[in-house]
């Protein structure tokens, strides 16, 4: 406890420095001199960790610099060897992936649509065909990166990576807030992206990561998208205004909280919803509620870039690149979309929503871009809404 007591002694005899809530610390540690900046904003922190108490952080850090110190040769060799291939969780996600794409493959495959002979159209069907066919298993074998966050252990705990023990007194390690796998800092750098979300831990519906969502349900798209389409489909095709017409705010906003609350058994029938107007006010609100909207932030720039093009081939050709850019679960979550969107189309004469309508509708409730930032969003409204009307006209070429 003598080193212990020297090191609180030293930290407290540091003072202020001309930043009110940072300290500096210098200690002797293993014949090297330790340089460190403190903080305080009500506990004492360094870096991630924070610390009730300074005999706390003192406690932790006499710990992690013995580890480091006498341990630096195994730490570094941890990775090199892991037990995660060998253990049931990847094994199992392995095989809900495979049992998924095989019910896919059986499903009924879309035939070729006639074109008229247009030469520069069968160009890009091919294009489009090819890339869908090779890209078919990873659309619906949707990868997702673990949502690791530093967490504390309370009692001795073990790294599901390297099998290691996970050393310190508070903030050990990190943990995926979406599966609960539990690593090393430095391991969760080498965990392949195969996480698989579990329901316990999915508090919700709405707001909720599109691909997270799915992975936890094991759908191929958000279950919010295919009820809400499948109701408007059976009842609602001819609605005039249908998707421009708005429901009745708080109307939506209870369809949202049963979807949060009951998931897939939610009721949005007609029995309690007879207005139509609500499930596509319901629906809209998903797609604007998303964290990362359907046309990603990664993409947005390609999409509107694409629109701006004014040769029709080539503005198709740049459009189609983009959608290749999409997170599988987002492209199969818009192409469900767009071939709902087309028949609505297919039904203009009766509730006056064409593609340019729609397009308007849907423009900036699909693609948002990165920064907020008005002006942008002013200048880009146009291209938005162009971006869904060719997507929608071009449904069964691009996709």
């Amino acid at each position: 406890m003598s080193g212990l007591s020297m090191m609180e002694k030293s930290l407290r005899s540091l003072g202020q420095t001309s930043y009110p809530n940072l300290k500096a610390s210098i200690f002797w540690f293993g014949h090297q001199t330790l340089n460190y900046r403190l903080f305080y904003d009500g506990k004492h922190f360094v870096g991630e960790k924070r610390f009730e108490s300074i005999h706390d952080l003192v406690t932790d850090g006499l710990i992690t610099l013995y580890i480091e110190n006498k341990a630096a040769e195994y730490i570094a060799k941890m990775t090199t060897n892991p037990i995660y291939e060998h253990i049931g969780y990847a094994s199992l996600v392995k095989e809900k992936d495979s049992r998924r794409l095989s019910r896919k493959k059986n499903e009924s495959k879309r035939g070729h649509v006639s074109n008229g002979g247009n030469s520069s159209v069968e160009k890009i069907t091919s294009l489009v065909r090819r890339a869908a066919l090779t890209q078919n298993d990873n659309h619906f074998n949707y990868e997702k990166a673990h949502n690791f966050k530093v967490h504390t252990f309370r009692g001795p705990h073990w790294c599901e990576y390297c099998a290691n023990f996970m050393w310190g007194l508070i903030a050990q390690g990190v943990r995926c807030s979406d599966c609960g796998l539990n690593v090393h800092k430095q391991c969760s750098k080498y965990v392949p992206n195969d996480c698989q979300p579990d329901l316990k831990r999915i508090k919700k519906v709405y707001s909720c990561d599109l691909t997270t969502l799915v992975k936890a349900h094991n759908t191929p798209r958000p279950m919010v998208v295919d009820m809400c389409i499948q109701e408007i489909e059976s009842r609602g095709l001819k609605s005039e205004g249908l998707y421009r017409v708005s429901g009745f705010t708080e109307h939506i906003e209870d369809v949202k909280m049963s979807f949060d609350r009951d998931g897939d058994k939610t009721d949005i029938s007609s029995a309690i919803y007879q207005d139509i107007n609500i499930i596509t006010g319901a629906l809209k609100l998903y797609f604007r509620d998303l964290p990362i909207p359907v046309i990603t932030y990664d993409t947005y720039s390609k999409f509107i870039e694409a629109a701006k093009i004014s040769n029709p081939d080539e503005r198709l050709e740049a459009i189609h690149e983009a959608l290749m850019l999409l997170p599988p679960a987002h492209f199969e979550t818009l192409r469900y979309l767009m071939i709902h969107l087309k028949k609505v189309t297919q039904n203009e004469k009766d509730n006056l929503m064409g593609a340019e309508n729609l397009g308007i509708v849907f423009g900036p409730t699909l693609m948002r871009p990165p920064e907020e930032n008005a002006m942008t969003s002013l200048n880009d409204m146009r291209h938005q809404k162009q971006v869904v009307q060719i997507l929608i006209q071009n449904e069964d070429v691009l996709f």
